[in-house]
Order: structure tokens, then sequence, then C-alpha cells
């Protein structure tokens, strides 16, 4: 693919993500001339950076695509003969989106409200969900409430979630869910999270968690927590890997998230370890059906009996059982895959590389145990993240100390201009103001932010140093330097990507994308 035809089509899937900022007043007039400007201003980017004066009209895409997602359609994957969960997973060269257009959002579309109250209550017409599917969703019912007839509120302060994390603290060994930080608890990955109550509980605890949930038409976990400024993105690993390197979150937590764990030969399971660090925590939590005749603990010993067994396998060790939650625990000892007795399964991978993990098939073997990055969770910082790491840490990464506090300090200046900028557009009702302060609340609309071309993860360490309340989306592209695995280890959220593909999210689920050096990099890689 040439540079023109690259540039041209990675500008061309940056443009829905983002959410208008204007005021409330006539939203989608205001929405539309808004989103043109921008189409024009990124199309006289790019003809000046190919030297070409001549520009591309792109017209709006019609109502039907409104809350579409490029490469994810189960229907057409169905069809090409996709099977076994393959028909979950992207397929960018099954389904389009046809001509070229723009997403335009719903007639009935507001602008969110500003964090933290939008973390609690939402707009119903900026979602995919319609009344009549919202009062007939069953167990959507027990964890929302209808306000008013625009707007869903969550029950983020619910008892039950707090009890529910308190829980699964002391099954750890741990006073009170607020001592995560000191057990070596940072980063958390939530799959199939409902709509973010429980990430939305351990948010408030400094705790990273990200929700990834497979692609849905109606009703999605993945545009309600987005909506709601929570991290969240479309993911499935029923065939292939989720897209982290290995050794990257310190607890896995599945709630009744329908995953037949012992399925494909334990390869699940497999995939689990492989994203866990040493010393981390699988959470499950069954579901809470009773079959006649048989009590909860003894279903759920039934159910857990095949996982605990496989668990063995793996050098994992059970913790502790209390009704329907099962917590097993990571070997943070790597001699112990080699003292399982000979013949044991699944053996040790011989390829120990897989950093560079996209996408692909799942393993059946264990991987990274000789990682220089095998650290056991109880041994790692016990703050939420790391603005700066020790030279030891960084020569894990293969990072130079002088490049990373180079990086820190031009990143730490660059944001207090940001700010100072960002200030007047972002808060329409203040006053411009300097970037150390800001304005009184109501609080600021930016809280979804993507960082396009993260590199060491500097943009996401120095909002967290200016105490933005906000979470940055750290995208590695592909074909470069993976430093991915450095910004998972500094407790950050991110992911790899290949910009040339649409971003798997849906429509209008940022509110500031950073995309500093990413026509670059994709000129060298051209």
């Amino acid at each position: 693919m040439t540079l023109k035809a690259r540039v041209h089509s990675c500008i061309g899937n940056l443009l829905d993500l983002v959410v208008s900022t204007s005021s409330e007043h006539d939203v989608y007039k205001n929405y539309r001339r808004l989103r043109e400007q921008v189409v024009h201003d990124f199309l006289e980017i790019r003809s000046l950076s190919l030297g070409s004066a001549q520009q591309e009209e792109l017209s709006f895409c019609g109502k039907q695509v409104e809350n579409f997602v490029p490469c994810y359609n189960v229907s057409p994957n169905r069809l090409a003969g996709f099977r076994d969960g393959e028909e979950f997973n992207r397929h960018c060269e099954v389904a389009g989106v046809g001509s070229r257009c723009l997403v335009r959002p719903p007639k009935d579309y507001n602008i969110p409200l500003r964090w933290p109250a939008g973390r609690d209550v939402i707009w119903s017409g900026n979602v995919k969900i319609t009344k009549d599917q919202f009062l007939s969703s069953g167990s959507l019912t027990k964890r929302l409430m209808l306000l008013e007839e625009n707007q869903i509120a969550f029950h983020s302060d619910d008892n039950g979630v707090k009890d529910y994390s308190r829980q699964i603290a002391e099954m750890i060994g741990l006073e009170s869910d607020s001592d995560f930080l000191q057990a070596g608890v940072r980063t958390v990955l939530d799959i199939e999270c409902g709509f973010g109550s429980f990430g939305a509980h351990l948010s408030s605890l400094n705790l990273m968690t990200v929700c990834i949930a497979a692609y849905e038409i109606f009703g999605s976990q993945v545009q309600l927590s987005l909506e709601r400024g929570l991290p969240a993105m479309i993911g499935n690993f029923m065939s292939r890997q989720l897209p982290y390197p290995s050794l990257s979150f310190d607890m896995i937590h599945c709630a009744h998230c329908g995953i037949v764990w012992d399925k494909k030969d334990g390869a699940l399971l497999i995939e689990v370890d492989r994203v866990l660090r040493p010393g981390g925590y699988f959470i499950l939590t069954s579901p809470a059906s009773r079959h006649r005749g048989a009590s909860l603990s003894a279903k759920n010993r039934i159910l857990f009996a095949p996982i605990e067994e496989f668990a063995q396998k793996i050098c994992w060790s059970l913790l502790a059982q209390q009704d329907e939650t099962l917590v097993l625990q990571k070997t943070s000892n790597a001699n112990c895959y080699a003292s399982r007795k000979q013949g044991d399964i699944p053996p040790v991978c011989q390829d120990e590389n897989d950093a560079e993990s996209y996408y692909k098939p799942l393993l059946s073997c264990i991987s990274e145990t000789t990682s220089n990055r095998w650290v056991p969770v109880q041994n790692r910082s016990h703050r939420p993240f790391d603005s700066q790491l020790s030279s030891d840490e960084l020569a894990l990464h293969g990072i130079h100390p002088e490049d990373f506090l180079e990086d820190f300090h031009a990143w730490t200046s660059v944001m207090k201009n940001y700010w100072s900028l960002l200030t007047p557009l972002i808060f329409s009702d203040h006053p411009k103001r300097s970037g150390d302060e800001d304005p009184l609340p109501p609080f600021n609309i930016i809280r979804n932010v993507m960082d396009m071309n993260a590199h060491y993860g500097g943009l996401n360490a120095a909002f967290l140093e200016a105490r933005k309340s906000v979470w940055v989306m750290n995208v590695v592209p592909i074909g470069g330097l993976n430093t991915l695995p450095l910004i998972l280890d500094r407790g950050f959220a991110g992911v790899l990507h290949d910009w040339c593909k649409p971003f798997p999210t849906y429509s209008r689920t940022y509110d500031m994308l950073h995309a500093k050096g990413l026509l670059s990099h994709l000129s060298l890689e051209d």
C-alpha cells in the first residue's frame, strides 16, 4: 500500500471516535458543523503532507450506521463460514461500511454529563438501547434505573458491589478492598463486565480496571461503559488471543460472564494465564441459579471442579471459595512448571517471545515463564501508577533512563500548555484560566482520552501528575517499537493496534484524540 493510500485510510478511521464539545442547545446542528470543520482540517493537513491541493468531499452516512462498529458483524461473518467463536471476532475483510462517509449522531443525542456525574447518569439516546429493550432486558433492570424518559442511572454506590469487592479482598487475605494496592493489585481486566459497576467501584480505589466484552447489537456493555467514562473495549478470545502482551494484569475478573472455562482443552484458561502476572489473581463468580434438588454450594462444586483440576496443571493454587465465587492465584515461582510430573499438560512453550501478541490463535502451552518481566505482583509498586521508573525497571524494557526522563519532563511541561488551550473550549461557561487551575464544578467533560501513538505513556503520566480526572487508552501501533509492556507495567491501560484498520469501539466514545508522531510512524513504516 502506498503512503498516500495508508494516510487516507488511517485518517478516515479517526473521525468517528470523538464526541462534540458544543453547547447543549441545538446539539445536532453544532455537532454537524464541528464535524465538517474537523474533516476540512484533516483533509487540508493530508493534502499538504502529500504535496497535493486536491481534497475529497466526504458525505454523512445514513441513519442505519449511527452506532456502527466496523469489522464486527456476526451475520456476515457466519455467511463467510466463520464458526466456533470466530464469528464474534473482528473481520475487516468481510464487513464494511461501503462508501466512505462520516457517522453522524442520533437526532436525540445529548452531550454527556460532565464527570463525575456522567459516571452514574447517561442519556439513553446516546446508546443503542430502546426503552422497550431496556424494560424487557431482565438482568439489565436489576442494575439500572430509569430516572426519566431520556436518562439511565447506575447504582455505582450500591452496597452489593461494595460488599462483593470486600468479599474478594477478604478471600485474598486482605482486611479490606482498600488494601488491593498494598497487595500489588493495580490493573484489573474485567471480562464481560456488565455495565461497569464493579469497575466504577474499583476506580474509586485508584485501580485501573479495563472492561473487555464481545460485540453486541443492543445494550452493549462496552458502549455503556465508555458512555459512563469507564475504560472499555470490544474484545473476544474464544478463538484468538487478546491484544495484550503476556504478564499484563494483576487481576482478571469474570462474574456471570457466560464463558465455559474448561472448553477447548483449557485454552481459555491458558490465555488468562498468559496475560496474568505472577502472583496475580483470577476471580470467577458463577451464575447464581439453582438446580432442583441440589444446593448452591453443591452445584458450584460441580461447576468449579474441572477448573480447579486444570488450574493445578498450570501451577495455580486455590485460595478460597465462598458461595458462588472462586479465587485462584497464579504461581510466582517460575520453577513450578519445571517441577511438574513428566507428561503433564499443557507443556511450556518453546518460543517465549509473544510480546507482539496481536489477535494470534490461542496457545495450547504455557508462555513467558523465563521472561525478564516475571516479577510477582506482591513485589511491584504500591502506587496506583508510576510517573517514573527505576533504572532496573527501565532496563527490563531496553529503555535508556535519559530518554525516559526527557520524555517525562517534556510531557509535564506540555500538559500545562495543553490544558490552558483546552480550558476555554471545554469549559464554555468559564473564562480562560491557567493550566494549573481548573474551573469550579460542574467539572470538565474530557474524560475518555486516546493517545494514538503512546510511546512511553508520557501523556497519560502527565494527566495523572496534573491530577486531571481522565483515563487514557494508550495505543501502540504495530510495526514500530513495542512499548506496550512498559505502559502496562506503569499501571496504565493500553492496547496494540494497526491504525490502517478501524479501532474496535463504538462511535462517539472518546472526548479527545491525541496523535503526536502518528503520521511520521506511518511514513517510516511505508
